[in-house]
């Protein structure tokens, strides 16, 4: 007696595709606004700190987005519990942590540092992490 076995979907949902190019997207935004933030750190040109200002301001816009699509995922989810949940957590920690770090870049010239390069660091890891968590591919189980 045997029995076939097959795998489920890669995706149980997969994300849209606008959901994807916002959660790719905060990525080199973050990472921009940290090199940039770690420019301005080397070379006190206060341009640096503007660029990343302006970076963290994109990043917000997209993840808040990102956050909207993440939210109605977890509301539309069978299981609150899991990956919906440690997906959504992960993006408001990001949201959460890059509007404080906008605040911190609203100061003037080197009233940013050191505390806004620390969240900018902060900040890219969560959006990094997110990111992942969001774009890994899922197995469907056994049918």
């Amino acid at each position: 007696m045997s029995s076939v076995v097959t795998a489920g979907p890669a995706y149980r949902s997969p994300p849209g595709r606008l959901h994807t190019i916002l959660l790719a997207g905060i990525v080199p935004l973050f990472l921009g606004a940290l090199l940039s933030d770690i420019a301005y750190y080397q070379s006190h040109q206060i341009q640096w700190s503007n660029f990343a200002a302006w970076l963290l301001a994109g990043a917000e816009v997209f993840c808040g987005l990102a956050l909207l699509f993440a939210l109605v995922k977890l509301v539309r989810a069978p299981r609150k519990g899991g990956y919906p949940l440690t997906y959504f957590l992960l993006l408001l920690a990001t949201f959460v942590l890059g509007l404080i770090n906008c605040f911190q870049h609203a100061k003037d010239a080197w009233a940013v540092m050191p505390s806004g390069l620390v969240l900018s660091a902060i900040v890219f890891v969560l959006s990094c992490l997110a990111a992942w968590v969001g774009l890994a591919p899922r197995t469907g189980g056994v049918q």
